[in-house]
């Protein structure tokens, strides 16, 4: 049984995803970021860095393993799945586009995102420079998209971990518009039930009370308790 500390951001639904995914029972802790409760000690006990996604894996000691990516390489770990299987090279691959998203992906559309809908003031040349990299980033996405079905070539972590991200592009005022590769991945995910069921994991914040209802009565999660 995996508990799993999370909140309705790109960052914590890589994990729900790759939990529904993988079939994983989990139990979802959903933690309020604007009271600060990923900065109480019962969770810098888990995550010293006060962030989430974080798990603790029950059934190896209460083992804790914190930071998106980590979790998403263990969890494909103690699953078996979605990670290159047995081929060095096909993991390394998975790898490689693991780390693009995390290292480029998250981070630079993470400050388009504070720039364009939270700063206190508008600073047009942030605001251009975050969502202008952000859009290169995408580029480099459809690129190798037009090249392979998903980023490893078969659907893995690495679509788990960019996916979420990508999703919200509006929300950063980045456009997808001329990428069609791209678009045909994100619409081929949005697909999966899976992924609908880890939208509800905690249920995404821009959706309508229609929406939110009609998947909880389609979701059958492997959540055991919310």
């Amino acid at each position: 049984m995996i508990d799993l500390y999370t909140a309705a951001t790109p960052n914590g639904y890589k994990v729900s995803l790759a939990l529904e995914e993988m079939g994983i029972p989990y139990e979802l802790k959903v933690l309020s970021l604007a009271e600060g409760e990923q900065k109480q000690p019962e969770f810098l006990a888990i995550n010293p860095n006060g962030r989430i996604p974080a798990i603790v894996d029950r059934d190896a000691d209460d083992f804790a393993v914190f930071e998106s990516g980590a979790i998403l390489i263990y969890l494909a770990e103690k699953s078996g799945q979605f990670y290159g299987g047995a081929d060095a090279r096909a993991r390394s691959v998975v790898l490689q586009w693991l780390m693009f998203q995390m290292g480029g992906v998250g981070p630079m559309q993470g400050q388009a995102n504070v720039f364009h809908r939270y700063f206190p003031e508008r600073y047009e040349p942030a605001v251009q420079r975050y969502q202008n990299e952000t859009r290169r980033l995408y580029e480099v996405l459809d690129g190798r998209l037009g090249q392979a079905e998903f980023l490893a070539g078969d659907y893995s972590i690495a679509d788990m971990a960019t996916y979420p991200w990508v999703k919200i592009h509006e929300w950063s005022g980045v456009s997808v518009e001329g990428l069609d590769h791209l678009n045909r991945w994100i619409a081929a995910i949005d697909a999966r039930p899976a992924v609908e069921r880890a939208l509800q994991a905690p249920p995404r914040p821009d959706l309508s009370d229609e929406e939110r209802v009609r998947q909880a009565e389609k979701s059958g999660s492997s959540i055991i308790q919310r």
